[in-house]
């Protein structure tokens, strides 16, 4: 019965977030265009498609992936665990004992980010504009192992309690610097791949891991700590995928002067 009232309920706070949306489309197309409505009946059944979809997938959030994310964290982060593994004495544990947590986290995070619908879309559509130079497979699994680095770093941060910006500031330095070197073309897409990666899939996942970090390992506090895992997963995509860039772009360049030297 719970169940059931949830369900509704998400789904009434469902329609009132998205009516405002199909109100802005609708009143532009016959207000502000005065163009009429093509297949009213088919655009009506997407519309409840999408609020039965969202609201399963908000409902499934509660009832599994928050959960399941918390509890792995508290798991892996049990003195019990922790100690056991490692024949340590009680309180004794340090950044390098985690190594379970860094490992979990890396993978989570892999495997969200190549789940991601949106990561899918984008990675379609720069292969069909690049005529096959960047391929679907090729950007997927750059910018997942970018939030899977990311992520695990994040990770290492919350153990070691070491202060967000440090990280945040050195990898746009970073990112600074291979934006004047990557070829032109995949600047903005390395920039919105950074962006795709914190969508429906991954930033619940992320999210739940990292407050569980942050409530289960001793001195952390989860307002301060428990938070910025998503920054990670969006930081490090942009840097992988331009890296990813690069390296296609020296393996070009390798393979071009190659057959030149062959031709002479």
């Amino acid at each position: 019965m719970d169940v059931i009232i949830n369900f509704w309920y998400t789904l009434l706070t469902m329609l009132r977030d998205v009516m405002p949306v199909a109100a802005i489309i609708f009143g532009f197309q016959v207000l502000v265009l005065r163009r009429p409505i093509k297949n009213p009946a088919r655009i009506v059944m997407g519309m409840l498609f999408v609020l039965v979809g969202l609201t399963l997938f908000l409902e499934g959030l509660a009832m599994a992936l928050f959960p399941l994310g918390r509890l792995m964290a508290e798991q892996l982060t049990a003195p019990e665990f922790i100690y056991a593994q490692h024949s340590l004495p009680m309180g004794d544990a340090l950044w390098q004992d985690y190594l379970w947590v860094y490992a979990f986290a890396a993978a989570i995070a892999f495997a969200t980010t190549v789940a991601e619908p949106a990561l899918f879309a984008i990675a379609i559509k720069a292969s069909q504009i690049s005529a096959g130079t960047i391929t679907v497979r090729g950007l997927r699994f750059a910018v997942a192992i970018g939030a899977a680095v990311g992520v695990m770093l994040g990770v290492f941060r919350i153990v070691t309690g070491t202060p967000l910006h440090w990280y945040i500031i050195a990898g746009y330095v970073v990112v600074i610097v291979q934006t004047a070197l990557a070829p032109k073309f995949i600047i903005p897409l390395a920039y919105d791949s950074g962006g795709v990666t914190t969508s429906t899939v991954t930033v619940p996942v992320v999210a739940a891991l990292g407050l569980g970090l942050a409530e289960t390992i001793p001195g952390r506090s989860p307002i301060l700590d428990g938070f910025g895992l998503i920054a990670f997963a969006a930081l490090f995509p942009i840097m992988s995928v331009m890296g990813y860039a690069l390296l296609v772009k020296w393996k070009a360049q390798r393979s071009k002067d190659r057959n030149g030297h062959q031709n002479r």
